[in-house]
């Protein structure tokens, strides 16, 4: 596996550049390095600041998703059995269609980790995320080890598939995480899409690649 370089910096032009990258997507073994986002308060935050000692969960969700809805105690659950082992949440909300005070609303009232604000859809289109809620799980060291689904169930009932949970303790176990790469489901992200809208913000990833 061969690992190339992918430094992205201020001044996105989305109708070209996330575009790309959204279509090249975002490969197990990818190194994240760090990105910049504004929180629900208009602060910037930044992955190396809030990442975890073992690892890192980033979740894509939405305000107003009813299946985000129907997974929110099992985010929260998940997030406090894990948050004491050193792994930290990240939601990240890129919906286009949900204003500022509805997100920092619904955050405030249903999450206690962050929510970063992704304007222009940027980090998004990096990463190839296409739901909510859709999650990808990052080593100590900032690497993909798994993508996808949190299980198998829309509603909670008949729970098969704890994908999310396997994952996190195989990783905090030093084991191989047998799934890494599962199919989210839920709502849509609610894109802009072909807009010369410039948006300042930073992302470096060291994109995998396969032979």
């Amino acid at each position: 596996m061969k690992k190339s370089i992918f430094s992205l910096s201020v001044l996105f032009f989305l109708a070209f550049t996330s575009i790309k990258a959204f279509a090249d997507g975002f490969p197990i073994g990818s190194v994240l390095e760090d990105f910049k986002l504004k929180d629900i308060n208009g602060v910037e935050q930044s992955f190396t600041s809030l990442k975890g000692k073992k690892g890192t969960v980033i979740i894509f969700l939405s305000a107003q998703c009813p299946v985000v809805k129907g997974y929110n105690a099992r985010i929260n659950q998940i997030y406090a059995d894990y948050q004491s082992k050193g792994i930290n949440f990240i939601g990240i909300n890129s919906n286009s269609t949900e204003s500022l005070e509805w997100v920092k609303s619904h955050a405030e009232a249903n999450y206690k980790f962050p929510m970063l604000i992704d304007s222009g859809n940027v980090l998004a289109d990096e990463f190839g995320a296409t739901v909510t809620p859709e999650v990808f799980v990052f080593d100590a060291a900032g690497k993909l080890v798994y993508k996808g689904a949190i299980d198998n169930s829309r509603t909670g009932e008949n729970i098969t598939e704890n994908f999310l949970r396997d994952a996190l303790d195989a990783l905090l176990n030093g084991k191989q995480i047998s799934k890494t790469v599962t199919k989210a489901f839920g709502c849509s992200i609610k894109r802009i899409e072909g807009q010369q809208k410039s948006v300042n913000t930073s992302i470096k990833i060291q994109r995998a690649k396969t032979e």
